[in-house]
């Protein structure tokens, strides 16, 4: 149990009558309190970013007010602490204040001294955790920019998503194509959470065989099916107390989806042959390729579960609808690659960077890693124009060289690219390219290219 945010002052005080009067004057200057008796065990309810402010007396059976102190500042030494002291009690409190007491009251003292010594209080405590908020948000905004990297807007917008994200309880859908970095995104939406500190579990439904999912998923106890001798942690279970993340749930199979329904609902877990029922504290970061409304309406998903995992989706922008920020990742990863393999890096040549912004990157993020490991140990890149669909295109290869020959790549690359679109005629195809038909017939010569009309002629053949 911890202690509501709305308490302003927590006030303990074994005297009854003294924590009553106390409790009396802090009501009346409309502050929010919590009366106790003793310290032992406010330490544990307090959580590190309680927005309050802690008034103790010091002598106390059990704990008193300088261990309490001690135990407090071990888990925020930012907290303020107010000590309550007797006459004989002084040099101790001076003692205390050294040790990081906020301040100290001697017995007697006026009602106005209290109040005004806790209204300081909760005034620096709220600019402590203004600028701890502002560190956090900060650091939390650079750890992100580091692993997602881009300036363009989706990647921008995205960024903001998970910060906002973060920081809830909410479970969470990742929608992106294959190799987009769902894995990478769910990684930080738990980095960035207060659960960063538990266990992160990342499973992929698709390659799990249909006999063993709901073992590895929820576990089982012995004897639960043939082979089954010792009793077996799921997967929701070993998280406990972290995150989840469960990519490709669209290859669930509906049984398995209607257990993991209720999970979501109930937040227990039932092993497999067990009747025990294990309360979960988890958050599930699913993750998909497909339209699962669309999977739903086709019967091969349960409505229910795509709505109730749509709560708070985020979609992770191909890197075909990100601008320029496929050099700026390229670079990056050749860079570490290059570091990596202790090479030198590598710049990009003009040539060379407009290739990469006119690809399509089918693979997205995944494809492009390669190509830039590839770049960095000077390697030919092939880079495959397929469509996202997984269409057929041309295959443009990124090469270094002096610059007529990056120029002769990239007019050959545009040109090859160009008849990979499928034109039903030269004309069209010279249109596209803005250039005459005899101009288009003399480059065609030159790198060696043809057109195919159905695959029966050549570009000669057409112009001639």
């Amino acid at each position: 149990m911890t202690i509501d945010n709305r308490i302003q002052v927590v006030l303990i005080d074994d005297d009854p009558h003294l924590r009553q009067a106390l409790s009396q004057t802090l009501d009346l200057a409309g502050l929010k309190i919590l009366p106790l008796a003793e310290a032992k065990g406010l330490a544990a309810q307090l959580e590190r970013d309680w927005p309050g402010v802690v008034v103790s007396d010091i002598r106390m059976p059990g704990m008193d007010g300088l261990e309490l102190l001690t135990e407090l500042h071990a888990q925020d030494p930012e907290l303020p602490v107010l000590l309550i002291t007797g006459h004989g009690d002084v040099p101790l409190a001076v003692q205390a204040m050294r040790a990081g007491a906020y301040d100290f009251l001697e017995k007697p003292f006026a009602s106005d001294a209290l109040l005004d010594s806790v209204r300081r209080a909760l005034a620096l405590r709220r600019l402590v955790l203004d600028n701890r908020s502002l560190r956090l948000a900060l650091s939390d905004r650079n750890e992100l920019s580091a692993r997602l990297v881009g300036h363009s807007a989706p990647m921008a917008r995205l960024r903001e998503q998970i910060g906002a994200l973060a920081a809830t309880r909410a479970d969470v859908l990742i929608l992106g194509e294959t190799g987009a970095g769902k894995e990478v995104v769910a990684r930080a939406l738990h980095d960035l959470s207060s659960r960063r500190n538990g266990p992160f579990v990342a499973i992929n439904a698709g390659a799990l065989a249909e006999s063993v999912v709901e073992s590895e998923l929820f576990g089982h106890e012995p004897g639960a099916f043939t082979g089954a001798q010792k009793r077996r942690i799921g997967k929701f279970e070993f998280a406990n107390g972290g995150t989840l993340f469960l990519d490709e749930i669209e290859s669930m199979s509906l049984d398995v989806q209607v257990k993991l329904l209720r999970l979501l609902q109930e937040r227990v877990v039932e092993r497999l042959g067990g009747n025990q029922q294990i309360p979960l504290d988890i958050r599930v970061i699913a993750a998909t390729k497909e339209d699962l409304r669309q999977s739903a309406d086709q019967g091969r998903f349960r409505a229910d579960l795509y709505y109730r995992l749509n709560v708070a989706p985020l979609r992770i922008p191909p890197l075909r609808e990100r601008g320029e920020d496929a050099l700026m990742l390229f670079q990056h990863f050749a860079n570490e690659a290059s570091a990596r393999h202790g090479l030198p890096p590598h710049e990009l040549q003009p040539g060379q960077r407009a290739l990469l912004l006119r690809h399509t990157w089918p693979g997205n993020v995944r494809e492009l890693q390669n190509a830039a490991e590839r770049f960095a140990l000077g390697l030919e890149l092939a880079l495959d124009n397929s469509a996202p669909d997984g269409t057929s295109g041309v295959t443009a290869k990124v090469i270094s060289g002096g610059l007529s020959e990056q120029v002769e790549n990239f007019e050959k690359s545009l040109i090859a690219a160009e008849l990979a679109r499928s034109h039903s005629s030269v004309r069209s195809l010279a249109e596209a390219l803005g250039i005459p038909r005899k101009t288009l017939h003399d480059k065609l010569r030159k790198h060696g290219l043809n057109f195919a009309d159905g695959g029966a002629h050549t570009a000669t053949d057409e112009l001639d």
